[in-house]
């Protein structure tokens, strides 16, 4: 196979898949993995892709699917991520929780904490936490806006206006990505907007993000690094270069 139709046929899946692993090339391709890494370099020198543990991911900047599809993805390292973030919260504490994949989950392993406040524009998370059948009963506070299409949190001027008035001992963010460089980013300007206002109205900003995750900037950044306290990553992040220096830029850094 050419090399042209081979670089070619590496982009197309990737589009498709954002995200494809070493392996999965090896098999589309049927070439060696030696053909693959050197492939892969010269796709990175030209800008189309990037490198990370395992595969290699699309530096196009794209929306972040729905919901309802991101709690299909990485479940296990997610989950693993959330039960960290529980270990470093205490009972009686006021945390401000954003909408995402990660921070659903994060609201299952709450259950098991007693009296918090919950301040939130997620409305997974405020269900979760206010409708269980449980004795260990938080104060959940759902911040007030609007709602778009496949959405299923608010957001909007009312809801960055509502995070204002309140102070919180902790900021749980699911990003798009975090990076040494830029901090923690998202795609969609309102989501970004809302994340700002709980990193500036907490005490402690803690980052929740899967592996696939580190060293992704996305469109608008809500958390430069040095405003970013604590990092949680799954274990696969250990191996990565950024994180490495995402551990070097000041941030405490945990792997789940």
């Amino acid at each position: 196979m050419l090399e042209e139709t081979r670089l070619h046929r590496i982009c197309a899946l990737l589009s498709t898949l954002n995200r494809v692993s070493t392996e999965q090339i090896v098999q589309h391709l049927g070439v060696s993995r030696e053909t693959v890494r050197r492939d892969v370099l010269k796709l990175e020198a030209m800008g189309a892709l990037r490198r990370v543990h395992g595969g290699i991911v699309s530096t196009a900047q794209q929306a972040e699917p729905p919901l309802s599809v991101r709690n299909t993805v990485r479940e296990k390292e997610k989950r693993d991520i959330a039960r960290a973030a529980v270990q470093l919260l205490t009972p009686g504490q006021t945390l401000f929780i954003d909408a995402g994949s990660t921070t659903s989950l994060l609201a299952d392993e709450l259950l098991s904490m007693p009296g918090l406040t919950i301040i939130t524009n997620s409305l997974n998370v405020a269900l979760k936490l206010s409708g269980a059948e449980t004795t260990l009963k938080h104060e959940v506070i759902l911040l007030g806006g609007s709602m778009g299409p496949s959405q299923q949190a608010t957001c909007g001027e009312l809801t960055v206006s509502e995070i204002n008035r309140y102070r919180a001992d902790v900021a749980l963010l699911s990003p798009v990505g975090v990076s040494a460089r830029d901090g923690a980013s998202s795609f969609a300007h309102r989501e970004a907007a809302v994340a700002g206002a709980m990193v500036a109205c907490a005490k402690t900003r803690i980052i929740l993000a899967d592996s696939s995750k580190i060293g992704v900037t996305s469109r608008v950044i809500y958390a430069p690094t040095p405003d970013i306290d604590m990092v949680i990553t799954d274990a696969a992040g250990a191996g990565l270069a950024e994180w490495q220096r995402l551990h070097n830029s000041g941030p405490q850094t945990i792997i789940a």
